[in-house]
């Protein structure tokens, strides 16, 4: 345990803010966490807020409960990115038959939560998805130009620009543009 009068290392902070975002992806309580891995409820938080450094042991029990090896951790937590995405250096890629292209604007790393992309819709185009990349995903959608019908597990939503729409993927999703109207949207994932 770390006396309150010793600083928390530089490392430490990261795996505990990498292993309280871990939690959160997967929308485990505290307590989901500890039946899994075998760690005390207590010395979990403890961990998460930088309060006891790790040892091996409780990483090790961790990683497995999350189902990735230590050094894939260690990766995350010490992970560096870059803080300027220059316009020109943002991927973009098309889906020319679905009528949908999408730049990454904040492309993913393993040391931030959330990443950003810029989405365009063709005029009549209707994209379908059965299930979410990960369930539980976290979107936040602002459409900024022309109109978008979101359907979410069943709910339908209307966008006009301005309109921001903000879900958690469990189910399956549609995206659709009327015939005469195509749309461009900012979609921001957690």
């Amino acid at each position: 345990m770390r006396d309150s009068n010793t600083p928390v290392s530089t490392l430490d902070a990261r795996i505990a803010e990498r292993l309280k975002a871990l939690r959160g992806e997967r929308g485990w309580s505290l307590e989901t966490l500890s039946t899994r891995s075998g760690v005390s409820r207590a010395t979990l938080s403890r961990l998460e807020n930088g309060d006891v450094s790790p040892t091996t042991a409780v990483l090790a029990r961790l990683c497995a409960a999350y189902g990735m090896t230590l050094s894939r951790l260690m990766l995350m937590a010490e992970e560096t990115f870059t803080p300027l995405v220059p316009r020109d250096l943002q991927p973009e890629w098309q889906d020319a038959a679905a009528g949908f292209s999408r730049r990454s604007v904040s492309p993913p790393a393993n040391a931030l939560s959330g990443d950003v992309l810029e989405c365009r819709l063709e005029a009549g185009a209707d994209i379908a998805y059965e299930a979410p990349p990960r369930e539980g995903l976290e979107h936040h959608l602002v459409l900024m130009e022309g109109a978008l019908t979101v359907t979410v597990d069943g709910d339908e939503h209307s966008l006009s620009p301005g309109d921001c729409l903000r879900y958690r993927l469990v189910g399956t999703s549609r995206f659709q543009t009327p015939a005469e109207t195509p749309a461009r949207y900012f979609l921001f994932m957690v």
